[in-house]
């Protein structure tokens, strides 16, 4: 693996793995959109580097690649059917100083509902909702553009992803309702902290070409997920509606995830990636959050 690391999405994903690597004698650069966000960078020994992926006029002109791992954890925009932002990514990237490898953070999402089937690599996506569009337009072109400019490519295609900064605590304060149990799909989750983990590991031991999906192989429903979260933080459990009240009442967002079911097979995760995961339960994750809070 290269020891130059080019993170594109410095949120809280790409921040737990710039530390990380940090940690770990590598170098590390990061996209960003702001000078404040550069100058607090810079301070932290990252190389800022200043873009706006949605302005498709202008290049990324500081990105300078070559030989890196690039790590992508930026979300398409909000509207369309394809990647906007990747596509200006990429065009950035001129020919001759192609990264070494390059990292996706996909969804599960672009396989659609699949009926508590379990899903594995190999299933066909069905992606229904705009957003999964999106998210497998950005893996189509992206696996296509590392075949034409000789880039090992690597998609991570990542269940729910919850931490201590990511649970739905307000929600659950509001008394916001959650799918009754008999309706509620599943799904799946990973912690924050080994998505990062298993970002690095990715890069080192994933092939060229594969596709991997995340999870802490634990499977739940949707209402077991905000059921567990108010139980450890001593919070009263969401009242429960039926799937024609919660057309009514959900977040258009929220109600897609309450109306897609799916469990997933991570066995290529575990095989391929080597690497035992901090919490392989919701229940050692959310007791590692509790901490946090306290």
């Amino acid at each position: 693996m290269s020891t130059a690391l080019l993170i594109a999405g410095y949120g809280d994903i790409g921040q737990r793995v710039a530390r990380l690597a940090l940690a770990t004698g590598q170098t590390v650069a990061a996209l960003v959109r702001s000078h404040e966000k550069a100058t607090a960078l810079a301070a932290d020994g990252i190389r800022p580097i200043l873009g706006d992926l949605d302005d498709a006029t202008l290049p990324v002109s500081e990105l300078h690649p070559a030989g890196t791992t690039i790590l992508y954890t930026i979300p398409p925009p909000g509207g369309g059917e394809y990647d906007t932002r990747l596509r200006v990514f990429l065009g950035s990237i001129e020919p001759g100083s192609e990264p070494a490898q390059f990292v996706y953070l996909s969804t599960t999402g672009v396989y659609g509902d699949q009926q508590g089937a379990l899903v594995n690599e190999a299933t066909p996506t069905q992606a229904t909702t705009s957003r999964a569009r999106r998210r497998l337009d950005a893996e189509k072109l992206l696996l296509a553009w590392g075949e034409n400019r000789g880039v090992k490519i690597v998609i991570l295609r990542v269940a729910g992803i919850y931490g201590a900064n990511r649970l739905p605590l307000n929600r659950l304060r509001e008394g916001a309702p959650v799918l009754r149990s008999e309706e509620s799909p599943y799904s799946n989750r990973i912690h924050a902290d080994d998505l990062a983990r298993l970002c690095l590991a990715a890069a080192e031991q994933g092939e060229d070409g594969e596709i991997i999906n995340i999870c802490d192989g634990e499977t739940s429903t949707m209402t077991d997920y905000f059921n567990a979260v108010a139980d450890v933080f001593a919070l009263p459990r969401p009242p429960q509606v039926t799937m024609a009240e919660a057309k009514e009442c959900m977040p258009p967002l929220l109600l897609s995830y309450f109306s897609e079911s799916r469990r997933l097979d991570n066995r290529r995760m575990r095989e391929r990636l080597g690497i035992t995961l901090l919490y392989p339960d919701l229940a050692s994750g959310l007791a590692a959050c509790l901490k946090e809070y306290v």
